[in-house]
C-alpha cells in the first residue's frame, strides 16, 4: 500500500515525529510512505521535508502562498496521480482542509490524524472553523488520546470513523543517542533540567520558567534548557529577564539531535496547560528520563505518577517547582522512574504497533483487491 502524508509543517514537532517513524516502518515492509509539505511563503519550514529526504523517504513540495491559495487543491491532486497513491492521511487543519477540497469527489480514500486540538479564543482561525466541517466527511479519523476523540465527537464526527491510535516511536535512535547539549552549551557535570516542545501559550513554557525560578533558590547550581520555536519566543525571553534566571536559562531554538538532547537531561519537564499525548514525553520517557508532568489530556495514563513519572496540577507552579527539586536530590528515584518509563515505551508505544494500527484502519476502506498490492 502507498500512503501519501500531507502536512503544513511548523518544525519538527509531534506531528512531525509521528509522519517520520510511520514512513520508517512503512517503508521498511511491504508498503510505502510519500510525504506531501506545505512550503509556506509565511512559514517556509522545510525541516520535515529535509529530514525526510535525508532517510532515504520519498517527500515533495506543495507550494502555498497565504492563507487561502487555490492552486494548493491542483497541486495535491497531482501529487496523488503521480505518487500512485492508495491512501492519502492529512495531519492538521491546513492539511485537512486542502486535502477535503482536493479529493471529495476522487475514489482516493482520505485520512486524518487529530494530533491536538487546541481550544479556540475568541477568534476562531479560518482552518479551525472548516475543519470541523471536513473532517466530518473524513473516510477515519485518528484521535490520539481520549480527551481528542470527545473533541471530535463534539464536533460531529461520526464515532465509527475515529479511530483511537496512541502514538508510536521508533526506539532504536535513542537507545544508541550520545549527549550533545553539555558540551553546546558548556554546563559540565552540572545537572540539567530540560523542556521541550513549541513556544506556545498551550504548552506552558512561562509556567515551567517560574518554576525554575523557585527551584533556584534552593538549588542554584541547576541548569534549565527550552527546546523549541514558536510565536511565544519573545514573551518567553522576557519572562526570562523578568524572573532575573538568565545565568540559569538557555533557550536553545530547534535541534536536529533530539535522543542526543534527551540523553543530556537529567530530568525533563511537560508543564502543558493542555495537550492529547505528545510526542516529546514519549520520547524523553524511551531515553529513560525522569519526568514530571501536568495532568492533562491523556499524560496521566503514561506518566504514571509514583511509578514512571511525577504528575502535577496544571498551572501550579509551586507543586512543580516542589516535584522539580524532589527528583533533583533523589538520584535513586530519578533512576527508577527513568527505567520504569523506558520499559513502558518500550512495551506499549512502538513505532511498529502504531503503523499496524494505522494499516489495519486503512485496510477497513480500502477495496479488498488492494490490500495486498505492494509498492517496492
Amino acid at each position: 500500500m502507498k500512503v501519501l502524508h500531507v502536512i503544513s509543517s511548523g518544525g519538527m514537532y509531534g506531528a512531525e515525529s509521528v509522519i517520520l517513524n510511520m514512513s520508517r516502518t512503512l517503508n521498511e515492509g511491504s508498503h510505502h510512505s510519500v510525504l506531501g509539505v506545505f512550503s509556506n511563503s509565511s512559514n517556509p519550514n522545510l525541516q520535515l521535508h529535509e529530514n525526510a529526504l535525508r532517510e532515504g523517504i520519498e517527500s515533495h513540495l506543495i507550494p502555498c502562498d497565504g492563507q487561502i491559495d487555490r492552486t494548493v487543491i491542483a497541486s495535491i491532486r497531482r501529487l496523488v496521480a503521480s505518487a500512485q497513491a492508495d491512501v492519502v492521511h492529512a495531519h492538521g487543519y491546513k492539511a485537512d482542509v486542502y486535502v477535503y477540497f482536493a479529493l471529495r469527489r476522487s475514489r482516493t480514500p482520505f485520512f486524518s490524524t487529530c494530533h491536538n486540538w487546541i481550544k479556540d479564543g475568541p477568534l476562531v482561525s479560518f482552518y479551525g472553523i472548516v475543519d470541523r466541517f471536513v473532517l466530518r466527511n473524513y473516510a477515519g479519523v485518528v484521535a490520539v488520546s481520549a480527551e481528542v476523540r470527545q473533541r471530535l465527537l463534539s464536533a460531529g464526527v461520526n464515532a465509527q470513523r475515529i479511530h483511537l491510535i496512541k502514538n508510536g516511536i521508533d526506539l532504536r535512535p535513542f537507545a544508541r543517542a550520545i549527549p550533545s547539549l553539555r558540551k553546546d552549551t558548556a554546563v559540565g557535570q552540572t545537572l540539567i533540567v530540560g523542556w521541550i516542545g513549541r513556544l506556545s501559550q498551550e504548552k506552558g513554557v512561562d509556567i515551567f520558567l517560574r518554576a525554575a525560578a523557585l527551584v533556584l533558590v534552593k538549588c542554584p547550581a541547576v541548569k534549565f534548557v527550552v527546546v523549541g520555536e514558536g510565536p511565544e519566543q519573545a514573551s518567553i525571553e522576557a519572562l526570562i529577564e523578568t524572573l532575573k534566571i538568565g545565568e540559569s536559562v538557555s533557550l536553545v531554538g530547534r535541534r536536529d539531535d533530539m535522543p542526543s538532547v534527551y540523553a543530556s537531561l537529567d530530568v525533563m519537564v511537560s508543564s502543558s496547560r493542555q495537550e492529547g499525548l505528545p510526542m516529546a514525553i514519549l520520547e524523553g520517557m524511551a531515553s529513560g528520563l525522569p519526568l514530571v508532568a501536568t495532568a492533562v489530556g491523556d499524560v496521566p495514563t503514561v506518566v504514571l505518577d509514583g511509578r514512571t513519572g511525577v504528575i502535577v496540577p496544571p498551572e501550579d507552579v509551586e507543586s512543580l517547582a516542589s516535584a522539580i527539586e524532589d527528583l533533583l536530590q533523589n538520584v535513586n528515584l530519578r533512576e527508577q522512574l527513568g527505567s520504569a518509563a523506558a520499559k513502558l515505551i518500550e512495551d506499549e508505544f512502538s513505532a511498529d504497533r502504531m503503523t499496524a494500527e494505522y494499516l489495519r484502519m486503512y485496510e477497513d476502506v480500502v477495496a479488498p483487491g488492494m490490500r495486498a498490492r505492494t509498492c517496492k
